[in-house]
């Protein structure tokens, strides 16, 4: 990704209201993100525990939209839709994101199962342990960062009505 300012960052979204840009807050690492690392970059509101946001390039720009989780679930284990990384339930929640333009407008919302922290970019650069006998294929993290990106770019496009 390309680096962005703060202002680059609130210009981006297109699912939020002025009320949900002004009360948004940035990470607070914000200013030591390596952009050079990042094929997408997720957040957790840290005011808001249930609110989050994405950025992704798509189409020679960046995307923002704003998330919705509902509380992580307390018993079985899920696979994160985006990174499928298996999580205990207590990892995983129901992230929802407010179409864009008339469908948003409607109440239109799309929603995936995630990682509850939004840590999917890290997650699928962790090597998983490999059984006795097994060895790690070249290019596999590679595979994984890959259907980890198109599939966070799936979602918000899902999001993004283009007019």
């Amino acid at each position: 990704m390309r680096p962005l300012t703060e202002a680059d960052v609130r210009a981006s979204f297109v699912n939020a209201d002025a009320e949900e840009l002004r009360i948004m807050e940035m990470p607070h690492d914000f200013l030591l993100v390596d952009w050079d690392y990042l094929d997408f970059f997720a957040w957790s509101d840290p005011n808001a525990s249930r609110r989050g946001y994405v950025l992704i390039p798509l189409e020679e720009t960046v995307v923002g939209i704003v998330l919705r989780a509902t509380e992580p679930g307390r018993g079985r284990s899920g696979m994160c839709d985006i990174c499928h990384t298996m999580q205990p339930g207590n990892q995983i929640s129901l992230f929802s994101a407010r179409r864009s333009g008339q469908a948003g407008r409607r109440g239109d919302s799309v929603g995936a199962y995630m990682c509850a922290d939004l840590s999917c970019h890290e997650n699928v650069r962790l090597a998983h342990p490999l059984a006795p006998n097994e060895v790690r294929a070249p290019g596999q993290a590679d595979l994984r960062l890959d259907g980890t990106h198109r599939r966070m770019e799936r979602f918000v496009s899902q999001v993004w009505e283009r007019s």
